[in-house]
């Protein structure tokens, strides 16, 4: 009697504990796990290319699970390969110049395009391989080259400096001082409508499922209806090609 006693108290405990409120740690990565769809994206990053550097901004936006659609800009500087940095060795504190460079070249892009999933993040700390393409409107903006022109001067042992507009049949090593303050020739702009394709791979990385940290590679091709000329020893150009490699970092959201 008194054992089955002590049986009937242990299980009238044990109900009784049962039916207290428990407390539980809510699972912080529920949404993460969950593997939700987040729609639209927006980034922004730097370019370095094989003929210069520059800034770039996407927005994106989910078309299905697996690809985007995507809007970019672009302002980058475009260097040809011939510009080699020079000094007159003849003066004291002459400034450094590109002798021959006639523009100094830009490029302004905006285009449309996509990425696609070749493979999927597998876990947090994995990468995310895409291909992405795009094509659209390349602007290219040339402004004249301006320098700093040495003329004899009445002073023995002087020289005057005068600030002009590069002129290869004018100016040579040993009468140009150096480069002018870069504002000069803003105001004389050449505009040069064109067009642009880019294909890459894109490496996602990103660590949360709300950020973007990303590297890509790629190809770009700038065409433009009119030539470009950047060097006033080398031949025209419609057509510039560069690699390029882009680093950026930004946010997903609903």
């Amino acid at each position: 009697m008194r054992t089955f006693a002590v049986i009937l108290f242990l299980l009238i405990g044990s109900f009784a504990y049962a039916q207290d409120p428990q407390v539980v740690q809510t699972n912080e990565n529920l949404y993460e796990d969950a593997g939700l769809l987040y729609r639209n994206e927006a980034n922004g990053g730097i370019i370095i290319n094989s003929h210069g550097f520059g800034l770039n901004y996407r927005r994106c936006k989910h078309i299905t699970a697996a690809r985007k659609g995507v809007w970019e800009f672009d302002l980058v500087n475009y260097r040809h390969p011939k510009e080699i940095k020079v000094t007159n060795p003849f003066y004291d504190n002459a400034k450094g110049y590109y002798y021959g460079k006639l523009n100094s070249f830009f490029i302004l892009r905006s285009g449309v395009g996509f990425q696609n999933v070749m493979y999927t993040k597998p876990e947090k700390n994995g990468v995310e391989i895409r291909y992405v393409a795009f094509l659209g409107a390349s602007i290219g903006l040339a402004k004249p080259v301006y320098l700093e022109i040495l003329y004899d001067n009445p002073v023995p042992g002087t020289k005057l400096v005068v600030t002009e507009k590069y002129d290869p049949d004018k100016h040579f090593p040993d009468n140009i001082y150096g480069r002018a303050p870069f504002v000069r020739g803003l105001g004389e702009l050449g505009i040069r409508p064109g067009g642009y394709a880019k294909v890459g791979l894109n490496f996602e990385y990103g660590p949360l499922d709300t950020e973007i940290k990303s590297l890509e590679v790629g190809f770009i091709t700038d065409v433009y209806l009119t030539p470009v000329e950047i060097m006033a020893t080398e031949r025209k150009q419609m057509v510039l090609l560069s690699l390029y490699l882009q680093f950026s970092m930004g946010k997903k959201w609903f």
